[in-house]
């Protein structure tokens, strides 16, 4: 519109809001207001040396008379130009007709519309009290992200209005040509990179291909560093899904990345370095979102690395694996390192299939460019059929790069089996097959978790079952020699969903392989469908021909989940200084939950059916409640040690973890592993015959709540005729910092199962005082010997 009718429609705008900010007790409808003004930034004089001294002329020259002159709130100059101030209604309308002025409109009271997680969380800055506030938002805290770098431009990662860097930081900036010395700030306040190892083994890298420096060409780390700390950043979203406020779970904590994955992957020496560097810096908390398969910890990089970080006070937060659901596949299982698991928030991405026989399948997606003609039904072929492959059924169903034959899905919608390769790479292949859309369809091994994607052309991922229901369609067609159809619906961003949280179907599940007697994972907290920071270069996809690009991204996995725990640890370690990485842990493992939004136990995705303690550990994290759990289960690194000898760990193996000299001899000999004092009871029991089996664990308990405090406990039995007593069955406090043990005796006996099998059942221990519930389960593992 022109001009003219511009400055009507605003005027007219500013009335109606005006009268209605006006209340019928109000005497004066010209009270002042604060007012967002925008303005022309080249139309400043020259007489002027900065903006603001031109936005005060600006606003004496409009006041009137009757009116002291305005004072200026804030100036804008990065995304907005321009300042806000508190007017008169009548002035607001004067200054609108200023030549230099875009546009000046009322400061409305809005709402958080979060990116889910720290809202799901329970974390919301509007909170007189909580986590947040407690914490100052993590202000001076460092979380170390080992990973794949940074790209440190990205709005997440601003230092506006942060302190200077804390006094104790000792880290350095690495600049190179694609990373400047300015890359750095009060935010990122430390970078380096790690690559001998990779080199030794690869020779120097490709760098057009990757950056020689700390920038990340991947995406991995940039996404799991905002996770964890990053500032508030509106508007975000990706490709127009989950729009709102990005924030991460420590929004003031400061970061410092240590880069040791490269394109060819993550080399123990590097990251061993990164942990030897990351500790010396003065980090605070480690953020490990890498891992492999399980060996003794005296061969695991990671958890020598991890053990020197927790003596020095350095919580260690690493991701469990993306392995599910079958069970025995949790990493980073030292019992000195946080291990998480994945759970979903309640918000979805739909993306229906709809069928030529009416029947709609659910399945999601994060496809953001053009769609398929509303209302029309395309052509359905399945890729491992010999109608749609190229002639090996195995790799064409899995839609690997040539296996589709142009003249047969050439203007179809695809069936892809998911396999074991890129799911977005997938969709790549049948694109340049001249497919129009792509189903991609979970496995019987991957059942019905679906993650969603940033896909190149129209697709979406269901569940097994909605795949075995599109094939039987597909099948039933062709012999009817009907023509079988389908199209895609992309319902957008979906929220408040139920159930949540849920399980997430790729989230590795124990027993623990290493240390049965320690439950892993942990916890779980939010993995799936995370929306957080994206560097540019790299398509939202993650394919090199992706051209989009996008501040942000929406990715799944562990990897999402442990940046999660490892920001709330920032906070927690903010609001109670004097505690270590063991009392973190155990608050976050204590004050967890087990139940979804609607009251009843946490899913397993894959199935659909309750899950379990293998799959959750102690449950889905609960921020609010762990910043004051009543009691925690300390632990030093002369306790891990006494772990490692009554896990029959050698002197020399314990060395090697530990690099101090162990005394596994007398009373310590004498326990076993079980007895470490952890926030869980694991009781694994061989069975010889049908005699009756026992055994106790000892805890003891630190008062971190109220000075006179009495707690109960209650047990929920594991069942299947498992006994837990507990002696005593209260605990009096007279002080903060009291200890006070317990005993535990668990008796079972013995159940009929197969040579080599094994059955688990789980139950809880509950101590509370009326105010805070302090919760362990417990976990029975009976074993049949082969």
């Amino acid at each position: 519109m022109p001009p003219s009718t511009t400055a009507l429609f605003l005027l007219l705008l500013l009335l109606s809001s005006f009268l209605s900010l006006s209340t019928p007790s109000s005497n004066n409808d010209n009270n002042p207001r604060t007012f967002i003004v925008q303005v022309q930034p080249d139309s400043k004089p020259s007489i002027f040396p900065t903006h603001k001294l031109w936005y005060e002329s600006s606003l004496s020259s409009i006041t009137t008379p009757t009116t002291t002159t305005s004072s200026i709130l804030h100036t804008y100059e990065t995304v907005f130009h321009g300042f806000s101030a508190k007017l008169s209604p009548t002035d607001a309308i004067r200054l609108q007709t200023l030549p230099h002025v875009l546009a000046v409109f009322p400061d409305r009271l809005r709402h958080l519309h979060t990116t889910r997680s720290p809202q799901f969380l329970g974390l919301k800055t509007t909170d007189s009290a909580g986590l947040l506030k407690e914490s100052d938002f993590g202000s001076d805290l460092v979380i170390g992200v080992i990973d794949t770098g940074i790209w440190p431009e990205r709005q997440s990662f601003h230092d506006r209005d942060l302190a200077p860097v804390p006094a104790k930081w000792r880290g350095a900036c690495t600049s190179s040509p694609d990373f400047p010395s300015g890359s750095c700030n009060r935010k990122l306040i430390g970078a380096r990179f790690f690559c001998d190892g990779y080199e030794a083994t690869n020779g120097r890298m490709n760098q057009t291909t990757e950056f020689r420096s700390p920038r990340d060409s991947d995406g991995h780390g940039t996404h799991t560093a905002s996770i964890a700390a990053g500032r508030y950043v509106f508007p975000a979203s990706t490709l127009g899904y989950a729009r709102g406020v990005a924030a991460g779970m420590a929004p003031k904590a400061r970061l410092a990345t240590y880069k040791v994955c490269w394109n060819a992957g993550c080399y123990d020496s590097d990251i061993l370095a990164a942990f030897d560097a990351a500790v010396s810096d003065g980090v605070d908390v480690i953020s490990l979102s890498v891992g492999g398969v399980v060996v003794p910890y005296y061969l695991d990089a990671i958890a020598i690395g991890s053990f020197g970080a927790m003596e020095r006070g350095v919580f260690v937060s690493a991701s469990a694996g993306n392995g599910g659901p079958g069970g025995l596949t949790v990493t980073n299982v030292a019992p000195w390192v946080t291990t998480v698991g994945a759970g979903t928030i309640d918000r979805d991405f739909p993306a229906d299939v709809k069928l030529g026989n009416g029947k709609v399948i659910s399945g999601v997606s994060v496809y953001g460019g053009p769609g398929l003609a509303p209302g029309k039904l395309y052509p359905i072929v399945y890729a491992g059929s010999s109608e749609g492959g190229g002639g090996d059924g195995y790799s064409s169903s899995l839609c690997l790069d040539g296996s589709l034959d142009p003249k047969l899905v050439g203007g179809k919608i695809v069936l892809c089996d998911r396999g074991i390769n890129s799911r977005a790479a997938k969709g790549e292949v049948v694109k340049k097959a001249g497919g129009v859309g792509m189903i991609l369809a979970n496995g019987v091994f991957d059942g019905e978790g679906l993650v969603a994607d940033c896909h190149v052309l129209p697709a979406t991922a269901v569940g097994a079952a909605g795949g075995d229901e599109i094939r039987r369609y597909i099948s039933a067609e062709a012999k009817a020699k009907s023509l079988p159809t389908a199209t895609i619906v992309f319902r957008g961003t979906k929220v408040d969903v139920k159930p949540a949280p849920v399980v997430a179907s790729f989230s590795a599940r124990g027993p623990n392989p290493e240390s049965p007697e320690i439950l892993k994972p942990d916890v779980i907290a939010p993995g799936l469908n995370i929306l957080a920071a994206w560097p540019d270069k790299v398509g939202p996809s993650g394919i090199p021909n992706d051209k989009r690009r996008t501040e942000f991204n929406i990715l799944s996995g562990t990897s999402m989940a442990c940046p999660h725990v490892s920001g709330l640890a920032a906070l927690l370690k903010a609001a109670h200084p004097e505690w270590s990485p063991a009392a973190i842990r155990s608050a976050l493992m204590t004050t967890a939950y087990t139940v979804d939004n609607r009251g009843e136990t946490m899913l397993d995705e894959s199935t659909g059916n309750a899950s379990t303690v293998l799959d959750f550990g102690a449950g889905h994290v609960h921020p609010q409640k762990a910043m004051d759990p009543g009691l925690i289960y300390d632990l030093t690194a002369f306790d891990y040690m006494d772990f490692l000898c009554n896990s029959n760990y050698t002197l020399n193996n314990i060395r090697v973890v530990s690099r101090k000299t162990a005394d596994c001899s007398g009373a310590k000999r004498a326990g076993h592993a079980g007895n470490l004092n952890y926030p869980s009871l694991s009781a694994v029991f061989q069975q010889y015959g049908k005699h009756k089996m026992s055994t106790h664990f000892i805890r003891t308990v630190t008062n971190v709540g109220d000075p006179n405090s009495v707690y109960k406990v209650t047990v929920k039995p594991p069942g299947g005729g498992i006994q837990v007593t507990v002696q005593p069955e209260k605990l009096v406090f007279r002080r903060v910092g009291q200890k006070l043990n317990f005993l535990v005796r668990v008796e079972a006996m013995a159940v009929k199962l197969a040579s080599g099998g094994s059955s688990t059942k789980s139950g809880s221990i509950i101590w509370s005082d009326g105010k805070h519930t302090v919760t362990s389960p417990i976990v029975v593992t009976m074993q049949q010997p082969i």
